[in-house]
């Protein structure tokens, strides 16, 4: 039996996009409001219809609405028309294969679309591996960001790493079961090996594992193979402030390069926490010095 919708879900004035969370593995996990939802909405836009027919069986719920196919490969090309349906007073819900729609999976697109035309967009909370992880983490979660995949590649994984050597904030990013042995050992050559981390592995399911601990031993961990979908959570880096003879030295250089000194101070103590005056006079000190 399908729950009555509270005064929220009632609105049939106006077509609206509704960004509904699925479950990550448990069933259970699913709200009210989502086998409602399946079950009344005049468009089901799913990331897999197979998964998303499984899980409405699985549910007890029937479908009763038209439902399409909507992948990356084909986000741009399904919009126009979706748009056209909530233009015309359809209720289209979007649900991926896990998680929140939108959030490293499609829906950013039709999202995007429907805010510029003026449509209706509202969500359906529920499962999120990206604050699941976080809250078993064990780490500050007080400010955090959200970093989507590692990248494939070696070099481009290095230059995203380093980013995150001074980041204030705990990060949280996905990662392929295949690359996350890579991914921590260029995290331990970037970032240090006793920088705290956690491998969320298969959240909600089954064979749910949480690792926490320095990012060399969750490396030496992961070189034996993981299996599943994978959250890694990063702790936040501490701020390094760099010497002042090093701020100098490269004022000098930029200055010799053509800019002018108050320029060069500012350019060289940007994001660094020291006072551009503080360089300055520690400059002149310096040619004084030299004279």
């Amino acid at each position: 039996m399908i729950p009555a919708p509270d005064a929220s879900d009632t609105d049939t004035g106006n077509g609206r996009l509704v960004l509904a969370a699925t479950p990550m593995g448990q069933v259970d996990d699913a709200s009210s409001r989502l086998r409602h939802a399946l079950a009344t909405a005049d468009i089901v836009a799913a990331e897999d219809t197979r998964r998303t027919r499984a899980l409405a069986q699985a549910l007890d719920v029937t479908i009763t609405g038209n439902v399409v196919s909507y992948y990356d490969q084909v986000e741009a090309a399904r919009t126009p028309a979706l748009l056209d349906a909530i233009r015309a007073g359809s209720t289209v819900l979007l649900v991926t294969d896990a998680g929140m729609p939108s959030v490293s999976d499609p829906g950013h697109k039709i999202v995007a679309a429907c805010a510029a035309a003026g449509l209706r967009v509202t969500a359906l909370p529920g499962p999120s591996a990206v604050t699941t992880a976080l809250a078993v983490s064990g780490l500050p979660s007080d400010r955090f960001c959200f970093e989507g995949f590692a990248p494939r590649k070696h070099q481009a994984r290095l230059d995203w790493l380093t980013q995150f050597v001074d980041e204030p904030r705990t990060v949280v990013f996905f990662d392929s079961p295949h690359r996350l042995a890579d991914t921590l050992v260029d995290a331990v050559d970037v970032l240090g090996p006793d920088r705290e981390a956690a491998v969320c592995r298969e959240l909600t399911k089954t064979y749910e594992e949480i690792r926490r601990g320095p990012l060399a031993d969750l490396a030496q961990w992961a070189a034996e193979g993981v299996r599943g979908e994978i959250t890694v959570v990063l702790a936040p880096g501490e701020r390094r402030v760099p010497a002042v003879d090093d701020l100098v030295e490269q004022a000098e250089q930029l200055v010799a390069g053509g800019l002018r000194l108050k320029e060069a101070c500012a350019q060289v103590t940007e994001g660094t926490g020291v006072s551009r005056r503080d360089i300055y006079e520690a400059v002149l000190a310096a040619r004084t010095e030299t004279d």
